[in-house]
C-alpha cells in the first residue's frame, strides 16, 4: 500500500519564508516608504530571489497589502477582522454609550497599528498601486463598519431617526467618516493628540450619533 506523502514540512517552510519576506517589507516601508522597496530590494533585504518573492506573496502592491493586513490584524493567521474575539467582543456591550466606548477602543487599537505604515505610504498617494491600495483598505473598513452598526441594529437597537434603511446607511457613512486613518492621523501625528486623547473623542463622537 503506497504511503500518504506528507507536506506538511513544505508547508511550514513555506510559511516560515512567507512571514520573513512580510517582515523585512514592513521594516523597507516603514523605513524609506513606498519608493523604498521594490521587489528587488525585498528580496535581497529578505535573502530570497525576486522568483520566491512573487511565489510566496505576490508583487509589490500584493507585498503592500500583506504587511498591512498583518499590522491590522496584530497576526498572520488568516481570520477576518469581524471574526475575531476583540471584534466580537463589541456586541457584549450592554447598550448604545457602551457599545461606543468599546467601538472607539476597537478604533484606538488598529489605528495604532497601521497608522505609521499608512503615513509612510500616503506620502507618495499619486502612485496608482498605491490609489488603488487605498480604494481596496477603504471598501473593508466600509464593509467593517457596516458589521458593526448593523450588529448593534439587530442586538441592542438604534435611535429612532436611524431606522429604515436611508438612516441606516447615513449611520454607517457617519461613523465610517469618524474612524478614518485619516482623522486619527491628523488628530495624533500632526495635532499631537495621544491616543488616548483619540479614543475618548471618538467615543464621544460616536456617543452623539447614537443618542
Amino acid at each position: 500500500m503506497a504511503r500518504a506523502y506528507d507536506n506538511s514540512a513544505r508547508v511550514e517552510r513555506a510559511g516560515r519564508t512567507r512571514a520573513a519576506i512580510v517582515a523585512t517589507a514592513r521594516e523597507l516601508l516603514l523605513q524609506g516608504g513606498y519608493p523604498a522597496m521594490t521587489v528587488a530590494s525585498l528580496a535581497a533585504a529578505a535573502g530570497v530571489s525576486p522568483q520566491t518573492v512573487y511565489n510566496s506573496v505576490g508583487g509589490k502592491p500584493a507585498v503592500v497589502k500583506a504587511v498591512y493586513d498583518q499590522l491590522i490584524a496584530g497576526d498572520d493567521v488568516e481570520v477576518a477582522l469581524s471574526d475575531r474575539p476583540e471584534f466580537q467582543a463589541l456586541f457584549e456591550a450592554v447598550d448604545r454609550p457602551a457599545f461606543a466606548r468599546a467601538y472607539a477602543g476597537w478604533v484606538r487599537v488598529h489605528s495604532e497599528r497601521v497608522g505609521p505604515l499608512l503615513g509612510a505610504l500616503l506620502a507618495h498617494g499619486t502612485d496608482a498601486a498605491l490609489v488603488d491600495f487605498v480604494a481596496t483598505i477603504e471598501q473593508e473598513r466600509y464593509a467593517g463598519t457596516t458589521h458593526a452598526i448593523t450588529g448593534l441594529r439587530d442586538r441592542i437597537g438604534l435611535p429612532a431617526r436611524h431606522a429604515g434603511e436611508p438612516g441606516l446607511r447615513r449611520l454607517v457613512d457617519a461613523v465610517w467618516t469618524l474612524n478614518s486613518p485619516d482623522a486619527y492621523d491628523r488628530l495624533v501625528r500632526r495635532r499631537g493628540w495621544s491616543p488616548a486623547a483619540y479614543e475618548d473623542w471618538l467615543a464621544e463622537q460616536l456617543r452623539a450619533l447614537l443618542d
